[in-house]
């Protein structure tokens, strides 16, 4: 099986590393953008990914926008989307189309089997 590819927004650099090393656990390569203007760049190339990990709260574009970004793309409109935040965004991250919805930080430690499911390679 291929490993995923997965485009990782999130500007806590301490989290970013944590997140990003258990990801690569799993054999994942991880592009990580600390800004919302950079990731939406990324997600509207055409390069392929099997997931976007998008924290809400970031410089320049939000999570939330990220996600209608992404599935006003033909090419992301099937992309699993996870939103992961502090705040209490769960029904508008489901609203503008996320899959899911993680809070920060008690849910990280389960990123791994979501990712897994989302993806169907469980």
């Amino acid at each position: 099986m291929t490993p995923l590819d997965i485009l990782y927004a999130e500007d806590d650099p301490w989290l970013a590393l944590s997140v990003t090393e258990m990801l690569e656990e799993e054999g994942w390569r991880v592009n990580v953008y600390e800004d919302g203007r950079t990731a939406l760049e990324k997600i509207e190339d055409s390069r392929s990914y099997d997931l976007l990990l998008l924290d809400n709260y970031l410089p320049g574009v939000s999570g939330l926008e990220l996600v209608r970004r992404a599935r006003s793309l033909k090419h992301r409109r099937d992309t699993p989307i996870i939103i992961i935040s502090a705040s209490e965004v769960g029904r508008e991250a489901l609203l503008a189309g996320a899959d899911l919805f993680l809070k920060k930080p008690e849910n990280i430690c389960a990123i791994v089997e979501h990712i897994l499911r989302l993806t169907r390679r469980a």
